[in-house]
């Protein structure tokens, strides 16, 4: 087979790099190795900036998001027993949209089986190839076949744990890394949201956040120690400490129910660098990892794939090279932005081990400092609703 763009990964970084080379023209194939109803399975972030929404509306996949999600004008942040908004709308003039990723993954795939591009999945054994030479490949497995892409470029959008970072040569690569002493217990379950918008609480106890992906269907977290295991949380537990960190009218209007979906997931801050290496870049999860705090992983994937998308336009539109040359420095200053934010939110909110009493008191300075500052208040949601692309 022959494609001018192999992408490895079907996940929201392949598919709307598929959808938006598709766009402008340029062939492209993408490989996954789960199958479709497992990439549909997962649970992950549910927030998405405004640049997201306006690549989904430019491909045409952002219909049913306009019809179903949930915009959003600020967030709330608890502590001292109060909640304290902050208008993201009125500092920034933007939004953000409550949409879940299974939807968004959903959305693309069905743009990408409507526009006829060719998709792999369960293709085992993925491997690029000579991306360091430009005859750059790719070989799978399907059906117990080994199968050949030529390729002009390969887009590593594979995640974390995927074969397109680990085929770089380690003296080639950089990788920078935060680990975080705790997890989020997070429960998803069909049950009214406890409020409009989200509520992002600090507690003696730990972190919780309450948010939603829909108004009947609730998405909760609370902090949890990295070695704990779901089977030592019943739902009986999760609420009743739901319940204990969040704010007399929050706990008034907190609707219980089973849950039908529950994961502890760790926290880690992880960076890449570069994201190009010859004729590969790195797109999503694969060059980068965020907290989920500042609700940017989903988002910086978006913007990854914008740049490298508009790149490979210009490399094939205007027979120019510069677009490509400068993709990974372009990209990875709007990730250290957002990892900083990341971990802004994360240092804010969360109690630390090796924190006691100095650390709790800081936390609470700043809080109070930020929801009685303009300037401070404005420079969270600048950061929140998604710095420009």
């Amino acid at each position: 087979m022959r494609t001018k763009v192999a992408i490895i990964g079907a996940g929201p970084a392949g598919l709307l790099l598929g959808q938006l080379l598709h766009s402008y023209g340029i062939d492209n194939v993408i490989l996954e190795r789960q199958t479709a109803d497992y990439v549909l399975g997962r649970i992950r972030a549910g927030v998405l900036e405004e640049g997201t929404v306006t690549l989904l509306d430019e491909i045409g996949a952002g219909a049913r998001a306009h019809r179903e999600g949930l915009v959003h004008h600020g967030i709330e942040l608890a502590f001292g027993g109060a909640r304290h908004r902050i208008d993201m709308t009125a500092a920034t003039g933007r939004t953000m949209m409550i949409y879940g990723q299974t939807e968004v993954t959903r959305d693309l795939m069905d743009a990408r089986k409507a526009a006829g591009m060719t998709t792999v999945y369960a293709a085992t054994d993925v491997m690029p190839h000579d991306f360091d030479t430009d005859r750059p490949r790719v070989t799978y497995v399907k059906d117990g076949t080994t199968h050949e892409i030529a390729c002009d470029f390969i887009a590593g959008c594979d995640g974390s744990h995927g074969v397109s970072r680990a085929s770089v040569k380690p003296s080639a690569i950089q990788t920078f890394e935060r680990i975080y002493p705790f997890g989020w217990l997070g429960i998803l379950s069909e049950t009214p949201p406890v409020s409009h918008e989200l509520i992002y609480n600090n507690h003696a106890r730990g972190f919780a956040l309450c948010t939603m992906r829909s108004m009947h269907r609730s998405r909760y977290y609370v902090q949890c120690p990295l070695d704990d295991h779901i089977d030592q949380w019943p739902d009986e537990r999760f609420w009743d400490e739901l319940k204990r960190r969040l704010d007399p009218k929050a706990v008034d209007n907190l609707v219980t129910g089973p849950s039908i979906e529950k994961s502890i997931a760790p926290l880690r801050s992880f960076v890449a660098e570069p994201m190009r290496f010859g004729r590969m870049f790195l797109a999503g999860d694969a060059a980068h990892i965020v907290p989920p705090t500042g609700a940017k992983g989903l988002n910086l994937a978006a913007s990854d794939v914008h740049y490298l998308s508009q790149a490979l336009r210009e490399y094939y539109d205007e027979k120019s090279p510069a677009g490509i040359d400068g993709y990974s420095a372009r990209a990875l200053a709007r990730v250290w932005k957002a990892v900083r934010f990341s971990w802004w939110m994360t240092s804010l909110l969360h109690r630390f081990p090796d924190s006691e009493g100095f650390g709790p008191r800081l936390q609470l300075a700043e809080l109070d400092y930020l929801v009685g500052s303009k300037a401070a208040m404005a420079s969270l949601a600048e950061n929140y609703v998604g710095l420009p692309y």
